[in-house]
């Protein structure tokens, strides 16, 4: 009876250091935010290709998490409109929601020619109008970008999804604010492509 008292209480201790591991295991810890390590979007699972911090000045401003079908290999292959894919951005701090706006739509024009910045005009205006709507963005506040294929670029605030934008070019556009050849944040571009 004490040698089954103790294997109980053995594993009960194992158990009690190793669940903690496998919780984690599941999710991607990044200031705070828990990303999980794969969702299920539109029926199918896509997988954390990475996750980072956006700082400006050395500033936590928000955490992002990239989801994807299958690991990218290169920046260009996160807009790839074959499949759907999502940006999930969590904010580490309050911002104006319409300076947010802005400043996505500055990091679009800087990664776009000016013929894909006037394709992807539409969407962009109707980005600023949502973002000017919510008036500002709280620490706990996210928003996502999602690319359903047959659908377009659907953009949720707090998971209030709005109508879809069409336009392939937009999502491309919206995806090189973090991924293109002037990112954001260059560490943060090295994270959401698993490199940091």
């Amino acid at each position: 009876m004490p040698r089954r008292r103790l294997t109980h209480a053995l594993l009960a201790a194992v158990l009690a250091w190793a669940l903690p591991l496998m919780a984690s295991a599941q999710t991607t810890d990044v200031a705070g935010v828990k990303f999980d390590n794969e969702i299920t979007l539109q029926g199918g699972k896509l997988l954390l290709n990475g996750a980072g911090i956006r700082t400006k000045f050395i500033i936590k401003v928000y955490a992002a998490g990239l989801y994807v079908p299958a690991r990218l290999g290169t920046p260009e292959a996160a807009w790839d409109t074959r499949t759907p894919r999502i940006l999930k951005v969590v904010m580490l701090r309050e911002v104006d929601a319409n300076d947010m706006g802005k400043l996505l739509t500055s990091g679009m024009e800087k990664n776009t020619s000016e013929e894909e910045f006037a394709r992807a005009a539409p969407g962009t205006a109707r980005l600023l109008a949502l973002f000017a709507a919510k008036k500002k963005l709280a620490a706990g506040d996210s928003f996502a970008i999602e690319w359903a294929p047959g659908k377009g670029t659907v953009i949720s605030i707090n998971g209030k999804s709005e109508e879809p934008i069409a336009e392939p070019d937009f999502f491309a556009s919206l995806m090189k604010i973090w991924l293109g050849k002037s990112p954001a944040d260059d560490s943060l571009k090295d994270a959401l492509l698993g490199k940091g």
